[in-house]
Formats: structure tokens, sequence, C-alpha cells
């Protein structure tokens, strides 16, 4: 065997060794943030959780979900939105990835091109302006939902902006988000991500005195009529969806404001 050959195989094997070391700290890696959904981290509003008919909870700096692989997208993501975490900053707009700590991975964001669906936010990025870490972490794919564009730019977006204003008037709303993924659903993409025919958002208010609930259940259409129309109990959302939102709470304080319909102490002017 000649030097050069010789050489050559060495290298090939440096090569491999540093490739598999690398895989395996990405791996290790990954395994470490995807145990992290075992239990919260500190900068996670733990009581506030919802439960996950999943199993797979993630919880990243600055938004918590749940994952459902059969529909390709998270059944809930949950965060704190405090009056100090509301922001103009304008940071560039990042591309779109692929949640590497969701361990069945999460869906490409290739399924949503051409599928006449828009990449909807369930965290919106405008929610996590107070840093630019928490800012792209909204543009993981697990974080997304196909929506139509007429819904992610109107009704929705309108609710998202009055989450917004409570969050400022109350110092702060937990709020948890999602579609609805039961029933037939038309799906997108060469893994079927499910386009839910509903989403819901649930909020509670645990910092301006009383602890008050409110809920709201869309058609995922656009629509004029004004939000206090899609109000809804949050055990309406319960039942449709099979997730328990707040089984931390007391349960004499659970059941009467998840059985209210009523949206009286929120303002919607």
């Amino acid at each position: 065997m000649s030097k050069r050959t010789l050489y050559s195989i060495v290298a090939i094997i440096i090569v491999l060794c540093v490739y598999g070391y690398e895989y395996f700290l990405n791996e290790e890696e990954k395994a470490n943030v995807v145990s992290q959904g075992k239990s919260a981290k500190n900068e996670t509003n733990a009581f506030f959780l919802p439960s996950s008919t999943t199993g797979q909870i993630v919880h990243h700096q600055g938004y918590s979900l749940s994952y459902s692989e059969p529909h390709e997208q998270a059944e809930w993501v949950a965060y704190e939105l405090k009056k100090s975490h509301l922001s103009n900053s304008n940071f560039t707009r990042p591309y779109f990835e692929v949640d590497e700590a969701v361990k069945t991975g999460s869906a490409h964001w290739r399924n949503y091109k051409n599928s006449g669906y828009n990449r909807g936010h369930l965290c919106p990025a405008a929610d996590r302006r107070y840093s630019k870490l928490a800012h792209d972490e909204t543009f993981l794919t697990s974080n997304i939902s196909p929506q139509k564009h007429n819904f992610n730019a109107g009704v929705w977006n309108t609710l998202e902006q009055k989450v917004r204003y409570w969050a400022s008037k109350y110092d702060g709303v937990f709020v948890i988000t999602g579609g609805v993924l039961k029933g037939k659903m038309k799906t997108i993409g060469e893994e079927d991500v499910s386009v839910p025919n509903q989403f819901y958002k649930v909020l509670i208010d645990y910092n301006s005195g009383e602890t008050k609930m409110i809920a709201f259940l869309m058609p995922h259409k656009d629509s004029d009529k004004p939000l206090y129309e899609f109000v809804v109990s949050v055990d309406t959302i319960e039942n449709l969806t099979g997730i328990d939102f707040f089984p931390q709470l007391d349960d004499a304080i659970e059941n009467k404001l998840e059985a209210s319909g009523s949206y009286k102490g929120w303002s919607f002017k």
C-alpha cells in the first residue's frame, strides 16, 4: 500500500470520526431538549400548562407546545404574555425551520408551499419581540398550522391584537392556542399536515386581582362578527379537543371558571 493511499484512508477515517462525533453531539443535544418536556423550565409558567393528549411536550425559551405527530402540528401552544414582553422591535423575519426538539420531527415548511394556506403562527412573532431569540423561535414549524390567508390576516389577527391589548391592560395573561384536531380535515403536503376546521384561544388572567378566564372558538374562515360572539366556555373546547386546560387549578375554581361562557371582566373596547 502506497503512502498516498494510506494517507487518504487515514483522512477518510478522521472525517468520518468528526462527522460521527458531531452527529452524536446533535443527537445528545436534541435528546436533552426533548427531555425538558418532562418538566417545565424555570421560565415556563408550569402552573397553567394544559394536559397533553400526545405525550410529547416540548419547552422552548418563549413558549411550550404539545406536538401531534398524526396531524404534524401542535395540538396546543402555551405561553405567558406579559406587559413587559410587548415591544415595537422590528427583527428581520427568519426562514421557517424544522423543530429539532420534536422527537418525531416537525413537519417541513415545504408542505405549505403552493398549498393555498399560510404558515399560521400559533404563538405570534409579534408576541415575542422582546428578544431576537424569542422572536425567531416562533418560526419553528412546530409553531405553525395551515390557515387561510383571509382568516390569518383577518379575524384571527384581530383576536391576536386584542390579546396584546389585554396583556397590557391586565399586566399579563397566559395564552393557550391551537387548531381543533378532530373530525374530518383536509391535509396538505407530502406529510399530510391537517388543516383544522376550527381554531381556539384560551386565556387566563391571574395578575389583576380575581382570576378570570375567557375562551374563543372560531370557524376557519374570515368573519366581520365582533370578537365576543366567538366566546365559549373552556369546557366547550375541552370537550372538542380532549385537553384539560388548567389541571393545576383548585377544582372549585377550575370548574366554576371553565363552565362559564361569560366575557364579563374582559374589556372589548
